[in-house]
């Protein structure tokens, strides 16, 4: 299995955030800690958003922040997000070609598979991954990551 770089930039945003809490944060902060192009980044911010998971705020002074407690994010929930449109594998495709999706066996496996994956993942919330990680909070510290 393989992440996509959204679903990445997704949970490397939600962090930065996490750790810079109590101010709006630009894109271009996330982008140059998270070694993001602003772009990107700037489509992942949008469907954080629309999401609920951040909020934005326009103008001079604007930027992004938390719109929900980390402890209230779910990796899982995160992932469901920016994933459900990427088929795990071809007969999960509304338009599957393979001529054995209607005997195989795999595509139950694998959906129980995925299943377990993403209830291992409901387990981990945002702040689970923030607190007391004196690592991430100095990559991601105001000094740092605006210098």
């Amino acid at each position: 299995m393989r992440l996509t770089t959204r679903t990445n930039l997704a949970m490397r945003t939600l962090m930065y955030c996490a750790v810079n809490t109590g101010r709006n944060i630009r894109t271009s902060e996330v982008a140059k800690a998270t070694n993001a192009s602003e772009n990107h980044l700037g489509q992942v911010i949008n469907m954080l958003g629309q999401k609920g998971f951040i909020e934005t705020v326009r103008g001079r002074g604007g930027g992004i922040r938390l719109a929900r407690d980390p402890e209230d994010i779910t990796v899982g929930g995160v992932f469901r997000v920016f994933e459900a449109g990427v088929p795990f594998a071809e007969c999960f495709a509304d338009d599957c070609t393979c001529p054995l999706v209607s005997v195989c066996r795999l595509k139950g496996a694998l959906g129980e598979a995925l299943t377990a994956f993403y209830r291992s993942l409901d387990k981990i919330t945002l702040s689970s991954l923030v607190k007391d990680n004196s690592g991430l909070k100095t990559l991601f510290s105001d000094d740092h990551a605006i210098a």
